[in-house]
């Protein structure tokens, strides 16, 4: 089949006059492929190259191949009408056929958020968030998921995904909190790496790798009060010592693409700063990949809609994602390359390392999805090492009297909350949807309430009661899964870290009968959880875990016992935050950094 592509593109170049076919030769160094595409290749074409479309703004599919777009998105919860993994590849298969029927026949690069599994497919295995990997401190595993999670893109035709995030979370006020691995630069730039390895593999032309991205470059997780897309207000030393590592590690790594920042330093918006993406990245990182801009980034720089164009890509932006307007984009570069606000070289920079990058993906000799994958979307092997991961997240802060672990043949067990049977708490933001979404029908999953009906014996009897009304003291023990509902960037952001008043309610309520308490936390982040930790037996942050449910039971049950160590340093009030192992309030924290109990 590759080789039938091969010789049809090559039939087309020299149909319509285009000699040279050196950038076909696979054998050939990847840096002359380039050169030689790049010399065949019009103004248009290149900035086509340059152009990133969400593929529900496409006005037409045609307009691939009439404005020879380079790249395409599926961003938040765009994919086909069904969610069927085969209709996901037969939707890649006809955008990346528009772009094959073009005069030079370079295919799409097709990136996805695919930031804890493949979750914008329905029945791809969802992972633990970052948040929960962190607490494993388990690199191998890190590295494992992201392998998984790259078969599983493969198998609906896709080749790019945006993750890793490493950024280093500050404040946990930040809605984003979730999505890095930790507090503690160290430990993200490890886990990091780890999740590059597992992405694109020894070679990335391998069938079972995809281009990783490091995001958001740079101090996301650095603004002033956690706010998302704010102002990092530090000096260089604490860019570089806190928020710069996992970038350095990434490089290491030989990552293929950065993403540059919503967020502004010192003021100065990333999507235009000049010497953190050319200076510092490209020149004193020596980053060889591309950078791509992040969802209509540029449009947040100073002057009118022309003028941010200009400082971006003279910054260093090399992708954009547009995501809509692409026709209005396409006429204002070009009119900015031809007037000379953007030089000729710094147009052909960015196109020869976006090519570069496809080059190494091998899709000019595989651009179609490789099929073999697309049954392995979801399956049981791959839940196994969710189910892994979440047991290995869990990080257990209490366990007054030894209760946990729970025996299986307890008589009567009441499972209440309002997160015992959420599949879409569980899985969190950016789980079919942006934002992610309530219940049990938003994918294929166990839900914690399920995992414990399954874990206990026969003999046992579990009574779910959401609000705890069902309990009359006659059980052997309660267990009490609280915490956030999904949510994902902007919406996610917080004033305050307490839990909803119903929640201590429902706990205070089940304890005065006398029952027994042990309650399992739902969140994206710490929570101030005093009053209800001190009416709990025992106590577990279980984070986001995903789909498989199971994972939670594993350790409620003594299956395995808990080994997660705390990847923030946990507040016991708000007038600590924001918090970390080396703030002024750190000895003071109701939970250190690296804290967590086992059996």
């Amino acid at each position: 089949m590759k080789k039938i592509l091969s010789l049809l593109i090559l039939s087309l170049i020299i149909l319509t006059g285009c000699s040279s076919t050196k950038h076909l030769d696979s054998d050939a160094p990847v840096d002359q492929r380039v050169a030689d595409l790049l010399s065949m290749m019009t103004l248009e074409e290149k900035l086509g190259q340059m152009t990133q479309i969400n593929t529900a703004d496409l006005l037409d599919d045609i307009d691939i191949a009439d404005y020879y777009l380079g790249s395409l998105l599926s961003g938040g919860g765009v994919g086909p009408s069904t969610d069927d993994p085969a209709d996901w590849a037969d939707y890649y298969d006809n955008f990346q056929n528009y772009a094959l029927s073009t005069r030079l026949g370079i295919p799409l690069i097709y990136g996805v958020d695919a930031v804890h599994g493949h979750n914008n497919v329905y029945g791809a295995t969802i992972f633990p968030h970052n948040i929960g990997l962190g607490a494993t401190r388990d690199a191998d595993l890190v590295e494992e998921i992201a392998h998984i999670t790259a078969i599983e893109v493969a198998g609906t035709g896709m080749d790019w995904t945006f993750a890793p995030c490493v950024a280093v979370p500050q404040n946990e006020l930040w809605g984003r909190t979730y999505e890095g691995f930790g507090e503690d630069p160290v430990l993200v730039n490890e886990l990091g790496k780890a999740a590059i390895r597992g992405y694109q593999g020894g070679s990335l032309s391998a069938p079972d790798t995809i281009l990783a991205t490091a995001k958001h470059y740079v101090a996301d997780g650095g603004t002033m009060g956690g706010k998302d897309q704010g102002n990092a207000v530090i000096d260089e030393t604490e860019l570089r010592e806190t928020h710069l590592p996992p970038y350095v590690g990434a490089i290491e790594e030989n990552v293929g693409s950065i993403m540059a920042s919503f967020n502004s330093w010192n003021g100065d918006k990333l999507h235009g700063h000049k010497y953190l993406m050319t200076d510092l990245l490209r020149g004193e990182l020596e980053f060889e990949g591309f950078i791509v801009s992040d969802w209509a980034g540029i449009k947040q720089l100073k002057g009118n809609y022309d003028q941010q164009i200009v400082t971006a890509i003279n910054a260093g932006i090399d992708m954009v994602m547009c995501p809509a307007d692409y026709i209005p984009f396409l006429d204002s570069i070009t009119d900015s390359v031809n007037e000379g606000l953007i030089p000729m070289e710094r147009i052909d920079e960015a196109v020869g390392k976006i090519l570069k990058a496809k080059f190494q993906l091998g899709l000019f000799e595989a651009p179609l999805t490789d099929r073999s994958f697309t049954s392995l979307i979801g399956s049981d092997e791959h839940r196994e090492v969710a189910r892994e991961a979440v047991r290995k997240s869990l990080v257990l802060l209490k366990n007054e009297d030894s209760i946990l672990p729970l025996d299986k043949n307890l008589e009567k067990i009441l499972v209440s909350g309002v997160n015992a049977n959420n599949l879409g708490a569980q899985c969190g933001g950016w789980t079919l949807s942006w934002q992610g979404e309530r219940g049990n029908d938003l994918t294929i999953g166990t839900p914690i309430l399920e995992a414990i009906e399954q874990a206990v014996s026969g003999n046992s009897e579990v009574i779910y009661s959401m609000s705890g009304k069902k309990s009359d003291g006659t059980e052997d023990v309660a267990i009490v899964v609280i915490g956030e509902q999904a949510y994902a960037e902007g919406k996610g952001d917080r004033k305050t870290l307490n839990l909803p008043p119903d929640t201590l309610e429902t706990i205070t309520k089940i304890k005065e009968n006398g029952t027994k308490i042990v309650t399992v936390l739902i969140s994206g982040r710490p929570m101030i959880i005093n009053d209800v930790l001190e009416l709990s037996d025992a106590f577990i942050a279980a984070w986001l875990p995903g789909t498989e449910g199971q994972g939670v039971t594993d350790v409620l049950f003594g299956d395995y016992a808990p080994t997660g160590k705390l990847p923030h340093t946990w507040p016991a009030s708000m007038d600590q935050i924001p918090l970390d192992m080396n703030s002024d309030h750190g000895d003071e924290a109701l939970f250190p950094y690296g804290f967590g109990l086992t059996y």
